[in-house]
């Protein structure tokens, strides 16, 4: 990932923009060497060790990974990704390999887990992340989201927040919605209500990703499966029950895949994500990817305030005044031991 130079665009507030991605301009052949054909594709589907690549007409090859890709340093559960734009190598007997993935506009990265030095990617090139929440059936907390959030500003992801499930929630349920819709609202993040069972949000949402190359993502149970059954009429996902065990959801989704949406779009399909956990970031930066922490720093007494303890800092005055919430304020201090421990809290 590119350090930070100063604060980079907030994409809260930046629109997605024209589609670079448009998809029958993604592939086109690269010159033939030995006789063994190359082409340019899109990774549609990650399954372990096979990679499904589109290539420019339409056709779907099975790959594999050809050498040990390296990317920036990144040590990777899987360098190759759904996103990714390839070249591939077919030979006469039409074994398909990947010998090259081409430069990311941009991805979704996160530690693989609390003890784990190893990172996964969990889509590249995306037009726009829909991170799904449920405040029950099983719950987000906003540590969840804020890192989310946070990864997304790092590199340079538009996400826009979907709070689904909303027929199950009760008065209280609806009320402590709005307050967090509130939050997510004032700091510049999109906020969309839906519900799989009632329809609420289903049209905003074929509106939102039309054309787009969309990534959906959350932890398991929160109706992923659900709404990309209703983007997309033709397909038919498992959908999981909740696990009596603290309510959390059943994975159904086993491998990440991208599916052809209404509208001449896509959809990332992923595997439910249980904790997420921040990469390659300075304590220094941390703040940058607050968007409100970032705005109220730059009346902070000393340039390198990490508005901890020191003297003069203007974000801890604006949290004590409200001007930031508590919550978030949290999440910064938590994804701050990130980064000096080397380990996360989900």
């Amino acid at each position: 990932m590119a350090k930070s130079e100063g604060r980079k665009t907030n994409n809260a507030q930046r629109g997605a923009g024209e589609n670079e991605l448009k998809y029958n301009a993604v592939a086109s052949s690269v010159p033939s060497v030995n006789g063994n054909r190359k082409e340019r594709g899109l990774v549609i589907r990650n399954t372990g060790n096979y990679y499904l690549v589109r290539t420019a007409d339409g056709t779907d090859i099975l790959c594999l990974a050809k050498g040990n890709f390296r990317l920036r340093g990144i040590r990777s559960t899987s360098p190759v990704v759904v996103g990714d734009r390839v070249i591939i190598e077919r030979s006469s007997d039409e074994s398909a390999y990947i010998i090259e993935i081409e430069d990311r506009k941009n991805y979704i990265i996160r530690k693989a887990s609390n003890l784990s030095k190893h990172s996964h990617i969990l889509a590249a090139n995306i037009d726009l992340a829909l991170l799904c929440i449920t405040l029950r059936f099983p719950e987000t907390t906003t540590v969840f989201i804020d890192r989310f959030l946070v990864t997304a500003e790092a590199y340079r992801v538009l996400v826009h927040l979907v709070f689904n499930k909303t027929d199950l929630y009760d008065n209280d349920d609806h009320a402590y919605l709005n307050d967090v819709i509130r939050l997510y609202s004032s700091i510049g993040y999109p906020c969309i209500k839906t519900s799989a069972e009632t329809g609420e949000g289903i049209e905003q949402l074929k509106a939102l990703t039309k054309g787009k190359i969309t990534l959906l993502a959350g932890h398991s149970g929160v109706g992923k499966s659900s709404i990309i059954n209703l983007l997309q009429s033709d397909v038919s996902r498992k959908v999981g029950k909740i696990s009596d065990y603290h309510q959390k959801g059943m994975h159904t989704t086993t491998f990440s895949e991208m599916i052809e949406i209404e509208g001449e779009g896509f959809v990332i399909d992923t595997p439910g994500i249980k904790g997420f956990g921040t990469v390659d970031m300075t304590t220094q930066e941390v703040s940058h990817y607050f968007p409100e922490i970032f705005r109220f720093s730059a009346d902070c007494r000393y340039y390198n305030c990490l508005h901890l303890n020191e003297p003069g800092c203007a974000v801890l005055k604006a949290v004590d005044e409200h001007y930031i919430s508590e919550s978030r304020y949290q999440s910064y201090l938590n994804i701050l031991e990130d980064v000096n421990e080397g380990k996360y809290r989900s």
